[in-house]
C-alpha cells in the first residue's frame, strides 16, 4: 500500500517514512501544505498521514482542498493540539481519524490499518487466480508447490495483476502508482521486477502467466491447469 507522509519536521517525518517502510507500506514524503495536495492530487494513495501545522498551507486548509475537489483518500490528522474543539475542526474539515502527538507507533499502524482496511471494503484477504493465491495479508504468493513472500513493491505488482486479470496495464502505471510521479526510477525497474514475479509463478507451477502487449504493456493470462 502507498501512503503520503505530510509532516514538516523532518526527523519525524523521517522516522515515520522508515517505520512504515518496515512495516510494508510505500512512502512519500512532502514537507509543506502545497506539496501535499500536489502529491494527493497525482497519485492514487490508500492513506495520506497529514500534520496539521505545515508552511505554505496548513493540515485543515489541505483537507478542505482536497475535499472540496472530490478526493476521497483516508487521511490521519497528526497534531500537537489536543483540544475536544481542535479535533472537531479536524473531523468536520475531512479528516477520518485524528492522532495527537506524542503518539504511539503501535497506535499509529492499528490506525492506519483500519484506514486502509474501510478504504478496501469488501475486498477478500486473499485473491486466487488459476492456481495461484496471493494472501493480501502476509504478502505471499502461493500454491500447491510451494510459497514466496514478496517484496514490498513485487507484492503491489502482484495486487494489480491480480486485480485486473487480462487488462493491460502499461509500465508507466505500475512506475507512477508504485514509484511515485517524480521517482528517478525508470521503466526498465518494472520489467526487472516483473520478470522476478515470471520467475516465482513458474516456480510455483502457475497456470497463470504474465504476458507482454508489445510496445503497449503486460496483462495476466489466467490459463487451464497445468
Amino acid at each position: 500500500m502507498r501512503l503520503l507522509v505530510a509532516e514538516d519536521e523532518k526527523s519525524l517525518s523521517r522516522a515515520l517514512k522508515t517505520i512504515l517502510e518496515r512495516n510494508n507500506y510505500t512512502v512519500d514524503a512532502v514537507y509543506n501544505g502545497p506539496d501535499a495536495i500536489t502529491y494527493i492530487e497525482n497519485t492514487p494513495y490508500d492513506a495520506v498521514i497529514l500534520d496539521i501545522m505545515m508552511p505554505g498551507l496548513d493540515g485543515i486548509n489541505v483537507l478542505k482542498e482536497i475535499r472540496r475537489n472530490g478526493n476521497g483518500v483516508p487521511v490521519l490528522v497528526l497534531s500537537a493540539k489536543a483540544e475536544i474543539d481542535d479535533k472537531v475542526l479536524g473531523l468536520d474539515s475531512g479528516a477520518n481519524d485524528y492522532l495527537t502527538k506524542p503518539f504511539d507507533v503501535k497506535e499509529l499502524l492499528a490506525r492506519l490499518r483500519v484506514l486502509t482496511r474501510v478504504s478496501s471494503k469488501g475486498e477478500a484477504d486473499k485473491i486466487e487466480r488459476g492456481n495461484i493465491k496471493l494472501d493480501l495479508k502476509s504478502f505471499e504468493l502461493s500454491s500447491q508447490k510451494g510459497t514466496f513472500r514478496l517484496t514490498n513493491k513485487e507484492f503491489q505488482i502482484a495486487q494489480i495483476f491480480f486485480q485486473r486479470p487480462d487488462e493491460i496495464i502499461s509500465a508507466d502505471f505500475f512506475l507512477d502508482h508504485i514509484w511515485g510521479y517524480d521517482t528517478s526510477s525508470d521503466i526498465s525497474t518494472v520489467w526487472v521486477y516483473i520478470s522476478y514475479l515470471r520467475k516465482k509463478l513458474s516456480s510455483l507451477g502457475a497456470n497463470i502467466e504474465i504476458k507482454a502487449a508489445r510496445n503497449v504493456g503486460y496483462y495476466l493470462e489466467v490459463g487451464n491447469e497445468k
